[in-house]
């Protein structure tokens, strides 16, 4: 072997064990970056050995912290509406408004609030059993309905029932009246989360976790999520409402000591 290659020979084992020294150390860095615990590379400095380090004074930890609550609904909305089918397009709509009328006037009798009913659809439109010949025309009225007292919820259904075969009933949920009780706790709970994730990264980056930079939460609170579980209820009751999770997202940074 002459002189030279075994000069090559040398030098590239040399660089074989310099190579993954320098993919570590860089590495390294990488998954500090990664990790959130610095803000920007900016944070980070090149020592002589090539090391890559802390800038104490501008490390910081960003953290999003998820908290939830179950609350239990008190209020029930119900879709309902009355649907008929005549040989005219008037007598069908005149059919449904008086099919209408009868429904409301059950529902108040239920003990609904008149402000608490909501009409939400009018139709009106023909029907065909051999196109483009009209057999006849279709007509309906929708109403939506808010039941503040869950202990009448079997009594407005009922009542939606007893208003006639053209009544009909579409579709039910429930919703917590007043949320605030129930979101306060859910931001206790997510600022809690955010700040133990904050202090277990600080532990393993070797830091100590420093005051709160900032604080932001993700809209004004996630919405309540319906049906989480069963109630149980009473043997003489059909509607059971459930449990709501309500939900809070809140992004916390934190300097790091």
């Amino acid at each position: 072997m002459t002189k030279d290659a075994w000069r090559g020979r040398r030098a590239g084992r040399a660089g074989d064990e310099i190579a993954p020294m320098i993919t570590f150390r860089y590495a390294t860095a990488a998954a500090f970056l990664a990790a959130g615990l610095l803000t920007t590379p900016a944070a980070f400095a090149s020592t002589p050995a090539g090391y890559a380090g802390f800038v104490a004074d501008d490390a910081k930890i960003t953290v999003i912290g998820n908290g939830a609550v179950s609350a239990a609904p008190d209020r029930m909305r119900l879709q309902a509406g009355v649907e008929v089918r005549r040989a005219s397009a008037g007598a069908a709509f005149g059919d449904a408004r008086k099919a209408a009328a009868k429904l409301r006037a059950a529902l108040l009798g239920a003990g609904v609030d008149e402000d608490d009913l909501r009409t939400s659809e009018i139709s009106l439109g023909p029907e065909y059993d051999d196109y483009p010949k009209v057999a006849g025309y279709r007509a309906g009225q929708g109403v939506e309905v808010l039941v503040r007292n869950l202990d009448r919820a079997d009594r407005v259904v009922d009542a939606v029932a007893s208003a006639g075969e053209e009544a009909r009933l579409s579709g039910i949920s429930f919703e917590i009246g007043d949320p605030a009780r129930a979101l306060a706790a859910a931001r206790e709970a997510a600022y809690k989360d955010a700040a133990a994730k904050a202090r277990q990264y600080a532990r393993l980056a070797g830091r100590r976790l420093g005051r709160v930079v900032s604080v932001h939460e993700d809209g004004e609170g996630r919405a309540p999520i319906p049906f989480e579980g069963v109630h149980l209820m009473a043997a003489d009751k059909s509607i059971s409402p459930g449990r709501q999770s309500v939900g809070v997202n809140v992004t916390v940074v934190f300097q790091l000591r």
